[in-house]
């Protein structure tokens, strides 16, 4: 992996995909009948509720492998994800702090927390095998994204002046279940883009898969309503006319719930390494 250090790396650098979002025609070709949303579902843990629930982080594990067919008609609910083939590539240039955390809100450079509305989010992540999805454990999942001012930590890009700071950055490795879990905060946003989180996966064996997740429009509206996100005036892009989330034709739009810290939502991933 190309590791960079020394923030000079720019924005649309940090926005390159590595790996691809596999298209329907591709995974019924990959799955015969079973089709995207029996797959999503088979890859979410058994009766998933989120963080905190069953399925989730404290809650119990799903199974060693999932039919597909089996689970369709009753878990069709928990398809919110996709299924990616990763490359097996170095990837773009972006700032590899290494940090092992979970929570990623403070910046330890200051012990600064970051403000915003708390986010829990949790990754599944399975490899897609004989039909099946066997939950993968041992992949480093990294996240990272501007803070409510629009703003990202480790950077000059754009006017910011952050470098030595780490804040809204981390990553967390897959257990058992193939879950890893972030508490962070709603995104702000910056010119140019809809508001969005980069992800980053990689596994032991060299594959890459980098792409981000996007917020349904209408809940970001209600967000920004309210501080600290209303201090900087209206968001000048929405999600139909950002190229990157085009580009992944709305497979990456998260499902998010309303809890009373703030917010929680799930992304399953199917790696086809095949």
């Amino acid at each position: 992996m190309n590791k960079h250090t020394n923030p000079g790396f720019t924005i649309d650098e940090d926005d390159l995909p590595i790996g691809r979002i596999l298209s329907r025609r591709e995974i019924l070709t990959l799955l015969g009948t079973t089709g995207t949303a029996a797959l999503l579902a088979a890859c979410a843990p058994v009766g998933q509720g989120g963080p905190g629930g069953p399925g989730g982080p404290g809650g119990p594990g799903g199974e060693t492998a999932t039919d597909l067919t089996a689970l369709a008609t009753t878990n069709a609910s928990l398809a919110n994800g996709c299924v990616v083939r990763p490359a097996l590539t170095e990837g773009p240039v972006f700032v590899d702090e290494e940090l092992d955390r979970s929570d990623i809100r403070l910046d330890p450079s200051d012990n600064q927390m970051s403000e915003g509305v708390q986010l829990d989010l949790t990754f599944n992540v399975s490899k897609v095998a004989d039909g099946a999805c066997v939950p993968l454990a041992g992949v480093q999942v990294d996240i990272w994204h501007c803070n409510a001012y629009g703003i990202y930590s480790d950077t000059t890009e754009l006017g910011m002046h952050t470098v030595g700071q780490k804040f809204l950055r981390g990553y967390q490795v897959t257990d058992g279940n193939g879950m890893a879990h972030f508490t962070t905060i709603y995104p702000g946003w910056y010119d140019g883009r809809a508001v969005h989180i980069h992800f980053k996966m990689r596994t032991g064996d060299g594959y890459d898969f980098t792409s981000q997740l996007f917020f349904d429009d209408t809940l970001t509206d209600e967000v920004f309503a309210n501080a600290p996100y209303n201090t900087r005036g209206e968001r000048k892009l929405r999600n139909a006319d950002d190229g990157i989330y085009g580009q992944s034709g709305g497979e990456t739009l998260l499902t998010v719930n309303k809890v009373d810290s703030g917010f929680e939502t799930a992304f399953n991933v199917a790696l086809d390494m095949s």
